[in-house]
């Protein structure tokens, strides 16, 4: 009988060397700051801006890379589609080490002045899926990190791209969880009306991650922050896949660079928040 790797128990599934059960990375093989998009593809595409870059592990979904962009170190791992899947990431990553995570996805807006192939920077989430409810009550917010935030804004303004700041709708579905109908036109009376809603309440966009990862960040003390492309238009029914998704990863890689330097910057000064003089002075040199 073929026999496998044994971990040190079934509640904590790692091995050994501290390597964790589903990504299959340990201590040292990211970086605190790690991007997350969904697609595995999209971690290739976003290494590929970098100085240098290294395949980590690639176990199910889960492909990791790490390397160096502009001097600093930086790690991406793919989280697969959906809430379930990117807790596992986000679990593990924090085991071995990571403190800082960005989504970088793609969206479908839900407002008419947001076009396709526009940006969109979260600033929180409604929970409308199912894994943070199993960590957290319904009524905790889902909070993107304000240094997170700034860095990724101060990215975008630094590139140029044109981008949209405000909350963004995570479902479990694809489908019928944002609206669209399923198979045969199946659409359950109670999400008839819910695209309409959601933009009555400002909300700027349906995604399927970022409320996840930013619960179980505000929870572990941890940092998170999502830039999306958004390839589709609800509004306009425009869709172009790909639309942005450069743009998204450019953004997020110099928000990386941004955030390594801010957290010097507070070391120094001997503070853990960011504050209106470090961004301006971080301005003012760039000027």
């Amino acid at each position: 009988m073929e026999t496998g790797k044994r971990l040190s128990s079934a509640s904590s599934p790692v091995d050994e060397s501290g390597m964790v059960y589903h990504l299959e990375v340990k201590p040292g093989d990211v970086s605190r700051y790690v991007l997350l998009p969904g697609d595995p593809g999209r971690v290739k595409r976003i290494a590929s801006f970098w100085d240098e870059a290294w395949q980590v592990a690639w176990h199910r979904e889960f492909l990791t890379y790490s390397g160096r962009y502009r001097g600093v170190f930086i790690s991406a791992t793919s989280t697969g589609i959906g809430a379930p899947s990117t807790a596992i990431a986000l679990e593990e990553l924090a085991r071995v080490g990571s403190d800082t995570f960005i989504r970088v996805g793609t969206t479908g807006a839900l407002k008419r002045e947001i076009g396709v192939g526009d940006l969109i920077i979260s600033t929180g989430a409604v929970r409308l899926e199912g894994t943070s409810k199993q960590y957290v009550i319904p009524e905790y917010p889902a909070a993107a990190d304000l240094t997170v935030t700034m860095a990724l804004i101060a990215a975008a303004e630094e590139l140029g791209v044109r981008y949209h700041l405000g909350l963004t709708a995570s479902s479990d579905s694809f489908y019928v969880g944002q609206e669209r109908p399923g198979y045969k036109g199946y659409l359950p009376p109670f999400q008839r009306g819910l695209v309409n809603f959601l933009k009555s309440v400002n909300v700027l966009n349906f995604e399927m991650e970022a409320a996840a990862i930013f619960t179980l960040a505000n929870i572990y003390g941890l940092r998170a922050g999502s830039v999306c492309a958004a390839i589709a238009n609800r509004e306009t029914e425009e869709f172009i896949v790909n639309a942005g998704v450069d743009d998204a990863i450019r953004v997020a890689n110099e928000a990386v660079k941004i955030l390594s330097e801010w957290d010097h910057a507070m070391e120094e000064v001997g503070r853990r928040n960011i504050t209106p003089r470090i961004i301006y002075e971080w301005f003012r040199g760039k000027t």
